[in-house]
């Protein structure tokens, strides 16, 4: 009898080949969500253009700033959550702990994908996630979130002007910085940290709208809208860029 006849023994399967199938499983599990579950309705939340989305948040980010926020009990609907997500805006955010997505946009769990980084750049890691939460999670809206006196940022600054060494991986964040402050000294501001974060949001943006083949296509086909703002943490306010 052949291996593959023998009972009780399992065929032998690649690690790629268990990461596919563990893809088929994760969509499946999806589609049948979707169609079978209580929760799922028949237009979900994020069933909207990028536009919509892009208002939806601004208009909970001025609630937030005038400190009325609609968002306060974040149990409510905690059962239904746990049976899928329609978020309607994926939000690129530095891992500043002063900087929370769903507060700055009185959100509430399950609206916002939020990937986080210091200094709120897209690395491949990043772009598979938000390739994630675009193609299947169905969310319209990409917004590039900087901040005002952003660490990372300043590093990134004060590294390339004084040829400082860093150790562990901290180059490597300098290093995916650089480009927006090259860019940003160009015009020779009397702010390099500031015009250096808004160039940063800026570069990302253009990435995330021309990242072939999931988001480029989906920008083509109006079904994404990728756009960028700088949070200011004095205020809380958020200004599109």
């Amino acid at each position: 009898m052949c291996d593959k006849c023998s009972a009780g023994t399992a065929p032998h399967l690649s690690r790629r080949g268990l990461l596919m199938a563990g893809a088929g499983m994760a969509m499946a599990s999806g589609l049948a969500l979707k169609s079978g579950s209580a929760f799922a309705q028949a237009s979900p939340q994020n069933a909207i253009s990028g536009e919509d989305a892009l208002k939806r948040i601004m208009d909970g980010n001025a609630r937030y700033v005038a400190n009325a926020p609609e968002q306060k009990d974040f149990s409510a609907g905690r059962a239904a959550r746990a049976q899928s997500q329609h978020p309607i805006a994926a939000i690129v955010s530095c891992s500043d702990s002063r900087v929370a997505p769903e507060y700055a946009f009185d959100q509430s769990p399950g609206d916002l994908f939020v990937v986080r980084v210091a200094g709120n750049f897209v690395n491949d890691d990043g772009l598979a996630s938000l390739e994630f939460g675009t193609q299947f999670l169905g969310a319209p809206l990409i917004l590039v979130l900087g901040h005002t006196s952003c660490g990372a940022v300043s590093a990134a600054v004060k590294v390339l002007d004084e040829g400082l060494k860093l150790p562990g991986h901290l180059p490597e964040l300098i290093g995916a910085l650089k480009p927006a402050v090259e860019v940003a000294r160009k015009d020779k501001p009397s702010d390099l940290p500031a015009a250096a974060t808004v160039a940063n949001v800026k570069l990302n943006v253009e990435r995330l709208r021309k990242a072939t083949p999931i988001l480029s296509e989906r920008v083509a086909e109006k079904k994404l809208l990728v756009v960028g703002g700088v949070y200011d943490l004095a205020t809380g306010k958020v200004n599109l860029v």
